[in-house]
C-alpha cells in the first residue's frame, strides 16, 4: 500500500524546485494534492497535468502564502474542493541576500513574510480543521541557515530560525490532539535557482559537504514524506537536517 494513499495534502510554493520535487513524491505514494503558486502559472498547471496524469486529484492555485486573508481563501477553497485536508507542507520562500549593512528595511520585511508569516497563515487556517479530525501532520521547510547562520543572510536565517521555533511550540500545543509538527533543514540543494551560480561556486559547496554532492529536491522530498506519512507518528516538534552532513 502507499504510504500516502488518499490522504489530502497541501504544499505551498510547488511550482518549481523543491515543491516540485514534494508534490511529485505525494503523489506517487497516493496523495491528492492541492499547490500554490505565486507567478509561475505555466510550470504550475504543467505540474497540476503531470500530478493528475499519476492517477491523483491535482489542482493548482494561485495564491499568496504571505497574505493571511489568502491563506484563509485557499483552505476554505481545497477545502470545498478536495473535502478535507491531511498534511500541509509550508515551503513557499524566497531570498534577498545582503551585508546588512547593505540591507533595505523593505527586503528584511519581504523575507519574513514570506518566508515565516505564510507558516502562521497557512498553520492557523488548517488549524480548525485538523482539529476536529483529530489528525493531521504539518511540514515546515527551514533551513541549515536558520540553524547555524550565515553571512549575507541575516533576513533569511532569522525567518527560517523563528519558523523552527514556531514548529516546537506549534508541537506542543496540537500533540494532544493527535497533530504532528516537524520542520526540514535543507542544506546545499542543487535547483533551478542553484543552476545560475557558476560551476566553481557551487562545487566549493560540494568539497565542504562530506557526502561530497549537493542534495537534490527528491532527498527532501522523500524526508518530508517519512515527516508527513504514519512511518514518522510518534515524531514531533523535530528538526530533521537534510544536509549531506554539512552541520555535522
Amino acid at each position: 500500500m502507499k504510504l500516502l494513499e488518499g490522504k489530502i495534502a497541501i504544499i505551498t510554493g510547488a511550482s518549481r524546485g523543491i515543491g516540485t520535487g514534494i508534490a511529485k513524491v505525494f503523489a506517487e505514494q497516493g496523495a491528492n494534492v492541492a499547490f500554490t503558486y505565486s507567478s509561475s502559472e505555466g510550470p504550475a498547471l504543467e505540474l497540476e497535468k503531470e500530478l493528475t496524469q499519476i492517477g491523483v486529484k491535482a489542482k493548482a492555485y494561485k495564491s499568496n502564502a504571505a497574505s493571511f486573508e489568502q491563506a484563509e481563501t485557499l483552505v476554505s477553497l481545497v477545502l470545498e474542493d478536495f473535502g478535507g485536508v491531511d498534511i500541509l507542507i509550508n515551503n513557499a520562500g524566497i531570498t534577498k541576500d545582503n551585508l546588512l549593512m547593505r540591507m533595505s528595511e523593505k527586503d528584511f520585511d519581504t523575507v519574513i513574510e514570506v518566508n515565516l508569516k505564510s507558516v502562521f497563515n497557512m498553520t492557523k487556517a488548517v488549524q480548525r480543521t485538523m482539529l476536529k479530525q483529530r489528525k493531521g501532520s504539518i511540514v515546515n521547510m527551514s533551513s541549515v541557515v536558520g540553524v547555524k547562520g550565515n553571512a549575507g543572510q541575516t533576513n533569511y536565517a532569522a525567518s527560517k530560525a523563528g519558523m523552527i521555533g514556531f514548529t516546537k511550540s506549534v508541537a506542543l500545543e496540537l500533540g494532544s490532539r493527535n497533530i504532528r509538527c516537524n520542520a526540514i533543514a535543507p542544506g546545499f540543494i542543487e535547483t533551478e535557482m542553484t543552476d545560475k551560480l557558476d560551476e566553481k561556486t557551487v562545487q566549493g559547496w560540494r568539497d565542504g559537504i562530506p557526502l561530497k554532492r549537493g542534495g537534490t529536491p527528491e532527498d527532501i522530498a522523500n524526508a518530508c514524506l517519512f515527516l508527513a506519512s504514519d512511518l514518522s507518528s510518534y515524531i514531533t516538534g523535530q528538526v530533521l537536517n537534510v544536509d549531506g552532513g554539512m552541520l555535522t
